[in-house]
């Protein structure tokens, strides 16, 4: 087969080339013997498109057999197809609500099974975090300074610990708590405090904000008028926090102004958390089932080869962990405009395709009012990438789904209860959207990278895979595993899937992931930030 370009369905009008393709060159077209080769006329990167015929001006250039956008002027075969030739066009695309199905049957042989955190509600975590949750950003600094104490070899006594973190945001006041921001941010929160991978459990508060820490008390949107307490003994926190989370969550609270400031509430701190420290060290990981993993899928920087590399083998893991009865939630609600009829007609009945048909035009009306478009996407990087409109990114990016039903559609940072594959409404900014996802119980991330991104996240692990050989060779460092080898001719999808599928467990049981070891992932903490701020 030809390692110049791949042709990636029957009929399209470009191909992606495979190497930097220079005028002069005739390069093959895979798939199509006894036709003659296509002559390159332009310079064409590696990653971008070329053209396999003419297109006039005003024609629809199809790519993964869908329309991408149209030819903004006389294409040519052999031009380069980008920026400079290729438009948005919105276009209609009719929406089925439901329809195709496809069977995941369950593979032969012994279920799969991983080593985690079995907790008194139920769920598994795949860490064991103690956090400290700060309720507004008046807060921050002073969870930081807590979080520093337990550096370096402070915890090695503690090997079931995974690590003392804070999480801290922008937001907290100036809102108002019943408004959409002000519910969202309260969501967020709220899922980070009951998440499975956090055992121990210090809300620290200023004392005099909109978003008070006892508001983290319940998962209902009611926010509860209870006050916040000092150092509170479980017994006094219980009826706030713990309406949210486990039972067997240690959860202690803390306020800056009743405790004496800054140094006298790190004082505190340090003493609560060390106070936990043993008993968060007690859980002990067990055999669970794979069916307790609840996957997220999440992409950043992505190139021209993410809708057939990486995505696609992603697609393949999460089929298989759906099959299993596990749980994988795609999100980046901007990244599947233009794609969203391929989810809507995989969905098991006519509302949850509504929901998400809902969801778009919420959108439309959002980038709307802020004087920009849909097509705002793809960012600069996604274009160096090869990347042109939203709607050839959108494509490439519902691969990372799979082909399995779609089974519920949540709002952001909501508790994802149902198993099976699903979609959550986020930003494509990739640490909001995955600051979401885990919000909403994800206890491990796959994030597919084709640029480089170096994002990480706590309290669950992320697992990076890059899209293509050569970025992965210059920051080998900084991924976890390469799907570029499917270009490259020396993997299949369906093999790299397995090592996706083989890797998620192993991270899940307590193997580090590549960010894991550089500590990155709390600053990437980061809840949605909607409505005003007064």
């Amino acid at each position: 087969m030809s390692r110049d370009l791949l042709v990636l369905r029957e009929g399209d009008d470009v191909a992606v080339a495979t190497r930097d393709l220079s005028p002069g060159d005739a390069v093959a077209v895979p798939g199509a013997p006894g036709a003659g080769p296509v002559d390159v006329g332009q310079p064409v990167p590696r990653g971008h498109k070329i053209a396999l015929r003419p297109v006039p001006t005003g024609g629809h250039v199809r790519k993964y057999g869908q329309v991408i956008g149209v030819a903004t002027t006389d294409i040519a075969a052999g031009d380069h197809v980008h920026s400079h030739n290729l438009g948005f066009e919105d276009g209609s695309r009719e929406a089925p609500l439901g329809g195709t199905h496809h069977d995941l049957p369950v593979p032969d042989g012994v279920r799969p099974t991983f080593r985690g955190f079995r907790r008194a509600d139920g769920r598994v975590g795949t860490r064991n975090f103690v956090a400290i949750l700060t309720s507004v950003n008046c807060s921050a600094s002073t969870a930081k300074m807590i979080a520093d104490q337990f550096r370096g070899g402070v915890l090695d006594e503690f090997e079931n610990v995974d690590g003392v973190i804070a999480l801290t945001h922008t937001s907290g006041c100036g809102l108002v708590p019943d408004s959409e921001g002000g519910q969202v941010l309260l969501r967020t929160l709220r899922g980070y405090a009951a998440h499975p991978n956090v055992a121990g459990l210090l809300v620290l508060g200023l004392g005099c904000e909109m978003v008070p820490g006892a508001a983290l008390s319940a998962r209902s949107g009611q926010v509860a008028d209870l006050g916040m307490p000092g150092i509170g003994a479980p017994d006094e926190t219980r009826s706030g926090l713990l309406a949210a989370i486990a039972d067997d969550t240690v959860v202690r609270s803390l306020t800056i102004q009743e405790t004496g400031g800054v140094r006298a509430s790190v004082r505190a701190g340090v003493a609560a958390i060390r106070e936990m420290l043993p008993l968060v060290n007690a859980r002990k990981r067990v055999e669970c089932d794979v069916s307790e993993l609840v996957l997220a899928l999440n992409c950043g920087g992505s190139d021209g080869y993410s809708g057939i590399t990486a995505n696609p083998a992603l697609g393949w893991a999460s089929d298989r962990l759906v099959a299993y009865g596990a749980t994988s939630v795609l999100a980046e609600t901007p990244e599947v405009y233009g794609a969203e009829h391929l989810l809507t007609a995989r969905a098991t009945e006519p509302a949850v395709a509504k929901k998400l048909l809902d969801r778009i035009d919420w959108w439309r009306d959002y980038v709307a009012a802020g004087g920009g478009t849909l097509d705002n996407n793809p960012s600069p990087g996604n274009k160096a990438g090869g990347l042109t409109t939203i709607l050839e990114k959108s494509l490439g990016a519902v691969a990372k789904g799979g082909q399995a039903d779609l089974a519920a559609v949540y709002e952001y940072a909501e508790p994802i209860t149902q198993r099976g594959f699903a979609f959550m409404d986020t930003p494509g900014y990739d640490p909001v959207s995955v600051t979401g996802l885990v919000a909403g119980g994800a206890n491990v991330v796959v994030f597919t990278t084709g640029r480089g991104s170096v994002f990480g996240c706590r309290p669950s692990p992320s697992i990076k895979v890059a899209t293509n050989t050569p970025m992965y060779s210059v920051m080998a460092e900084d991924m976890d595993l390469n799907a570029g080898v499917i270009v490259d001719g020396t993997a299949t999808v369906a093999e790299v899937g397995r090592q996706i599928f083989d890797r998620i467990l192993a991270v899940a049981s307590g193997q580090q992931t590549v960010s894991e070891e550089l500590e990155i992932g709390a600053e990437e903490f980061i809840p949605w930030h909607l409505g005003a701020v007064t």
